[in-house]
């Protein structure tokens, strides 16, 4: 029994001892061949193997590997792959050179790639290093600032929303001018709140017509291309993405005065409204003394009614505040929102497959109490070479998405948040309180009490009467739930060595679903209570067969030529409808109401069919020409004018590869490009269906004579409407320099917009207003220049600068009239689509604090002249002028990234330079005709005796119109600096991932809209591309920590 024991003990060690000597471990270190610094980074990979590990800051890596033949590869970005064998060594330091194409990484373009040291047009591309740096929700959120030519505006802090885009200008007046996105390969209609960015790999932004022109009538404003992780080959890996962060609202509320200052000024106000020829300003005093409580209807002090203010205009020395702790609307509206994002992923790949698995879950809860966001997400993107000449793969991927979101759709309801809690004057409590004691009052249960504007017979609030925004928001429920189920598939079959047939099928379901609720006790469902509910289907069908053909001859000419036919398909499916009259508690059902309000439902139905070709040759890497071609015809326009034809053409030069001429030895790479082409815009519909086909002629019904039903002709339609055309030609010089330490780009634009819609007046013979016509036309002329490089490179500390800058003119060429004036803008010939119409304000009066403005002409009543000015004290007679562009001089990003050893900073500003902004926000503070309404402290500077020297006019109920007019008074210049991100990562060291068996290890923190710098504390600069704000729901602050975890 001993020498058996003994046996297996000598026989186990012997095996153990074998193994042990089966692996051995190999160090080195990885270096710049030319400047024989160090690469923090490198992936190095036993080949066939899933093993590998990365360098560290010194560049120094160490890695198991097997007796006997082995092969270490050595990858990084921006650098030629590198294979070495390892023989007998056990030390092996590798240099590593530089690919002195620029990154000949490939960039994904329409119905295909391209290398971008051959390609004739302008893309920027994002890639997945830049986009880890940002660990946003949204992909829109995480193309802000990171291409020149791309403005980003209107991001809201609604958990689940996302900024607009748009691409070197505006190319049409009243529709779309939002890109076309395209989600590997195929136009995606579900909504981009629906993708985890986590599963993108690399966004596109094709910008002239020789990258849009495949995409024909829907790529007039530019396509975005985005593109979903894959599988690596020879390796497993499994990642896990952890996130949690906290929310708070990123642009602080505007100044606004306080109760002891308001209640003087409202009494100044008042008093000012009494002086007249037969009121003196005695008498004045005193009657608004006596009477200042009674129009505010609250007195939130301890002093009588009649003595709050004295006559004199002071408040009362001895006036305290007895609910001073409960006049912060927006606190009691506000909560810390929080952030929890979970992904976990599987991929790997052998010669012939690959795969890409993924789970995730987002729960955002914004700072707005009821405003939430939860989204759960699946995707599988599956690879496979069948054969030699036959691959083959699909993408599936699924969202549900939950949201409950605070009523900010109608920026000037009583149920947003932001509009209520802004415009509320500081006197009136959240909770109803004793007037005598200034004790909350509390229900049976021993509650505070919301007070909705009449807590008692001798307090009745003038503004908002009836109204409670606290109230409303946590009783009322608008919820919505969306799920998405996407799929894509694709054969491709090799064929003759240089032919490629490939055919793709591409499905997106949404089915959308909305219930609100609006309470019986207060607000718009008060009292009977009001339940809707909304349910759409959106489906859409893209197919596409195309051909490809690719050879280069005598190692010199390579010709690339594409042919395919699309058809897209969308159908929509709409219904809705709304019920009052709540019978029992707590129940949202629409059968739980008796009484129908409205029910609607509506179709739509849009289809494209499409055929387009497109040839390249590239002669010796140097010279490049280019063409492109597309038929579309479009369900949206009427049979015999509904197809039509989009184009493009264009060339590259590469001047270092020419011979010539040589090139100074610091330009690694020089390219000219230029491209010409003619793109359209198809995307006509409405929201609500109107319109969808504009060549048809619409009706309404209910036009009834008694007990005959009727209908009335309410549009009539244009048979020769074709789509918005985009002439864009685009020029740029592209280089690398200094062994690719300095990239960048310069490029000039110049897009003409043609066949603009707009609705044209017709005679009243024809029984209808107006109808649709192609009448405009206007241009966007621009300038982008794009910087990249390593400012400091060494060992162990390297310091990248990214800059992108824009600059473009928009000029309105041709309109159906001579002007047309819509709101705050005149649209005419010669003027910019965003060019603000306003009175031009004047001044003040130092006589009698009239706000001034110039005049017209000169009226006895109400003109006088100033220093050889007319100005006039009248709205009606001050003159307009145009008063600036809310387009900027001059916009874009700059992004520095820090690295040192294990430690990566990376910072990311936007700017905006010029461009002006009309703060309606701001008017309204600053204007008092309305009693219980807050005020700016700008007020604090008003005009109140004879002979004062100020911009802001006298105080006075009632006279709105003339001192509170929409005028150039209230444009601010709209120059910003946007701490849109910053983030702090830590990789854990090679040798400790090594006996952890992890691959790597990223420990970060982020945060996002860290600061805005403005004219004006409040301003919301970039909610809007026109220059205007509404009361939404303001951007978000967003601290967060997190953890990459690979395996």
């Amino acid at each position: 029994m001993k020498k058996t024991l003994l046996l297996s003990f000598v026989l186990m060690l012997a095996l153990l001892t074998q193994a042990w000597a089966q692996n051995r471990t190999v160090t080195g270190r990885v270096t710049d061949v030319t400047t024989g610094e160090a690469l923090p980074g490198v992936t190095v990979r036993l080949k066939g193997t899933a093993t590998a590990a990365p360098t560290d800051a010194t560049g120094s890596y160490s890695i198991d590997v097997p007796a006997g033949e082995a092969t270490l590869v050595f990858t990084f970005i921006g650098y030629i792959n590198k294979e070495v064998s390892v023989g007998n060594q056990s030390a092996l330091n590798v240099a590593l050179t530089g690919d002195t194409q620029n990154l000949d990484e490939v960039v994904v373009v329409a119905y295909g790639t391209a290398d971008p040291a051959t390609y004739t047009g302008s893309v920027a591309k994002i890639g997945a290093e830049k986009l880890s740096q940002r660990p946003v929700t949204n992909v829109t959120n995480a193309i802000a600032g990171q291409a020149a030519g791309v403005q980003v505006a209107g991001g809201s802090g609604q958990p689940g929303d996302g900024p607009d885009i748009r691409i070197r200008g505006f190319s049409s007046v009243n529709y779309s001018n939002s890109p076309l996105y395209v989600v590997d390969g195929v136009p995606y209609t579900a909504g981009l709140s629906n993708l985890n960015t986590e599963d993108i790999a690399s966004i596109s932004i094709l910008k002239d017509a020789a990258s849009t022109a495949l995409y024909g009538s829907r790529a007039t404003n530019g396509v975005v291309m985005i593109t979903t992780k894959r599988g690596k080959k020879d390796r497993v890996q499994v990642n896990v993405r952890a996130l949690q962060g906290v929310s708070s609202r990123a642009i602080p509320e505007y100044s606004r005065v306080n109760a002891q200052q308001y209640y003087p000024m409202m009494w100044e106000a008042y008093r000012n409204s009494l002086v007249s020829g037969t009121v003196t300003r005695e008498q004045a005093n005193q009657r608004a003394t006596n009477t200042i409580k009674s129009l505010l209807g609250y007195n939130p002090f301890n002093v009588p009614d009649n003595q709050i203010v004295g006559t004199d205009g002071t408040l009362n020395p001895n006036a305290q505040l007895l609910w001073g702790d409960d006049l912060n609307w927006e606190k009691a509206l506000s909560r810390t929102g929080s952030r929890s994002d979970y992904t976990a992923s599987f991929n790997g790949g052998s010669e012939k497959s690959d795969y890409y698995v993924s789970l995730g879950y987002l729960n955002e809860k914004g700072y707005v109490i009821k405003s939430d966001f939860e989204r759960f997400s699946g995707r599988l993107n599956v690879n496979t070479n069948l054969t030699k000449w036959f691959k083959a793969g699909a993408n599936i991927n699924y969202t549900l998405t939950n949201s409950n979101q605070a009523n900010t759709g109608s920026a000037t309801g009583f149920v947003n948040p932001f509009f209520f809690s802004r415009g509320i004057g500081p006197i009136y409590p959240v909770h109803q309180h004793d007037p005598t004691t200034g004790a909350y009052v509390l229900d049976a249960n021993g509650q505070k009490i919301y007070d909705i504007g009449g807590s008692s017979p001798t307090m009745t609030r003038p503004v908002y009467p009836g109204r409670h925004i606290v109230a409303e928001t946590e009783w009322n429920n608008y919820l919505y739930r969306r799920n998405v189920l996407g799929g894509r598939t694709y054969g491709e079959i090799t064929f003759l060595k240089d032919f490629k047939f490939t055919g793709n099928f591409a499905i997106d379901i949404t089915n959308y679903e909305e219930q609100t609720y609006e309470n019986t006790v207060v607000g718009d469902g008060a009292p009977a209570g009001r339940a809707g509910r909304t349910i759409y289907n959106l489906t859409s069908y893209t197919a596409n067969q195309l051909l490809n053909y690719n050879k280069t001859f005598g190692g010199v000419h390579t010709v690339e030529a594409l042919v395919g036919h699309e058809n897209y398909s969308r159908n929509y499916d709409y219904l809705t409808g709304s019920k009052s009259g709540e019978v029992v508690p707590n129940n949202t059902e629409l059968q739980n109401f008796n009484t129908i309000n409205n029910f609607n439902t509506y179709l739509q139905e849009h289809r494209i069919e499409s055929f387009f070709g497109r040839a390249n040759y590239t002669f010796d890497d140097r010279y490049t020409v280019s063409g492109s071609y597309r038929r579309d015809g479009s369900s949206r326009f009427y049979k015999d004018v509904r197809w039509g034809s989009f184009w493009s053409v264009g060339g590259s030069w590469r001047l270092d590869k020419e011979k010539f001429f040589t090139m100074p030895t610091w330009a690694d790479m020089v390219k000219l490009r230029a491209s010409y082409g003619q793109v359209g815009n198809e995307n006509l519909n409405n929201s609500d269906g109107n319109n969808f086909y504009a060549w048809q002629a619409l009706y309404t019904l209910g036009q009834n004579n008694a007990a005959e039903p009727g209908f009335s002709q309410a549009t009539l339609g244009n048979r020769n409407l074709v789509w918005e055309k985009n002439n864009s030609f685009d020029a740029g010089l592209e280089f690398a320099l200094f062994q690719n330490r300095l990239n960048g780009s310069i490029e000039y634009f110049n897009r003409t917009s043609k066949d603009l819609l707009f609705e044209v007046q017709l005679p009243l013979s024809s029984g209808v207003a107006n109808r649709i016509e192609n009448v405009g036309a206007m241009y966007n002329r621009g300038i982008e220049l794009r910087l990249a490089g390593d400012i400091i490179k060494t060992s162990t500390f390297n310091w990248n600068l990214d800059v992108n800058w824009t600059t473009y003119k928009n000029e309105i060429t041709r309109l159906p009239y001579e002007e047309l004036v819509s709101g705050t803008k005149k649209l005419k010939k010669g003027r910019s689509l965003q060019e603000f119409w306003l009175r031009e304000y004047y001044g003040v009066d130092p006589d009698n604090g009239d706000a001034l403005y110039r005049a017209i002409s000169y009226n006895e009543s109400n003109s006088k002249i100033i220093g050889g000015d007319t100005v006039t004290s009248s709205a009606n007679n001050a003159r307009y002028h145009y008063a600036g562009t809310a387009i900027p001089k001059f916009s874009g990003g700059i992004t520095n990234t820090f690295t040192y050893k294990g430690f990566t900073l990376s910072a990311l500003l936007t700017y905006s330079v010029g461009g002006k902004f009309y703060d309606s926000q701001y008017a309204s503070l600053m204007n008092h005709g309305s009693y219980g309404d807050a005020m700016h402290t700008d007020m604090l500077n008003r005009w109140q005796n004879p002979g004062d020297i100020t911009n802001v006019p006298r105080m006075q109920v009632g006279n709105t119109v003339n001192l509170a007019a929409a005028s150039d008074r209230w444009l601010t210049d709209a120059s910003y600096l946007n701490f849109r991100s910053v983030s702090l990562g830590y990789n854990l060291p090679a040798p400790l991932m090594t006996r952890l068996k992890l691959r790597n290890v990223n420990i970060f923190a982020t945060g996002e809209n860290l600061a805005l710098i403005t004219k004006r504390k409040g301003m919301n600069v970039a909610q809007a591309f026109s220059g205007t704000t509404s009361a939404v729901y303001l951007p978000a602050r967003v601290l967060s920590l997190g953890m990459n975890l690979s395996l």
